[in-house]
């Protein structure tokens, strides 16, 4: 049997995959607690610095919870409020300090569209689509979706998207700022990669002290984001002599003219 995610590590780069491309990669309770597994492992390995994740196959990305094992288990559907990181996939990826590039390869549905929220940049391809049908299903989203979607893309786009359930394609959530590039199918993957490449070769601890700031102030309201944001740099950079400095700027323009 395969496993139900699959893990490819090198170079300081781990490409996460779920692996249902019969069931559209769904999020079975299965699936969802190995995801659990491996973004807790990904977060303590050392040697890995970015994560990519996508979905096996060219359907999906996830079509999120498994409607199939909801509807035949009683109780099932308390997954979709779920706070522990072993049900709940969002806060699986929240676990991993490093960042995390979406790589959306075809659709992402309701729960699927959550998990997408929850990586740090979003890539895809032509064959993405995205589509919020939480309230057709008529359950109501628990993973963040109601309050992310709307700050990413605007209150009144997320409402068109949310209230109608309908998709929306590749070229059109590029344009609204949902997704940072789109690309041809067979482009994804190697434009994740180099992507994760640029963000694996920034030094580990800053990079985890930089998405740690980010994600904090997001959270926050503007001004409470700008304290955060003055508390812990004056922290951190107190700490940063002018040789380090100067080395680092040395590699910057290095960096720069390659470029």
């Amino acid at each position: 049997m395969n496993d139900l995610i699959n893990i490819e590590k090198a170079d300081g780069v781990a490409i996460v995959t779920l692996n249902r491309p019969d069931a559209m990669n769904a999020l079975s309770k299965a699936l969802r607690a190995r995801l659990y597994q491996v973004m807790t492992q990904i977060d303590g390995d050392d040697d890995v610095r970015a994560v990519i994740l996508t979905g096996a196959g060219d359907r999906a990305f996830t079509a999120g919870l498994d409607l199939k094992e909801l509807g035949s288990e009683p109780g099932a559907l308390g997954a979709a409020n779920a706070e522990g990181a072993d049900e709940n996939p969002v806060k699986a990826i929240e676990i991993c300090s490093k960042p995390v590039i979406g790589a959306i390869n075809g659709v992402a549905i309701t729960g699927g569209f959550e998990v997408a929220l929850a990586c740090d940049v979003l890539i895809a391809s032509t064959n993405a689509r995205f589509a919020d049908t939480h309230a057709r299903v008529g359950i109501l989203p628990g993973w963040g979706l109601s309050q992310k979607l709307s700050r990413i893309i605007g209150i009144s786009r997320a409402k068109q998207l949310s209230f109608t359930g309908n998709f929306l394609d590749a070229a059109t959530a590029e344009r609204w700022g949902l997704v940072n590039q789109v690309v041809a199918p067979d482009e994804l993957m190697p434009l994740a990669r180099k992507l994760a490449a640029d963000m694996a070769s920034i030094e580990p601890r800053m990079m985890v002290a930089y998405k740690g700031l980010i994600d904090e102030g997001y959270a926050a309201s503007f001004g409470d984001g700008l304290v955060i944001e003055h508390r812990i740099s004056s922290l951190a950079n107190g700490q940063v002599t002018p040789q380090d400095v100067e080395a680092r700027r040395l590699a910057v323009q290095a960096r720069g003219r390659g470029q």
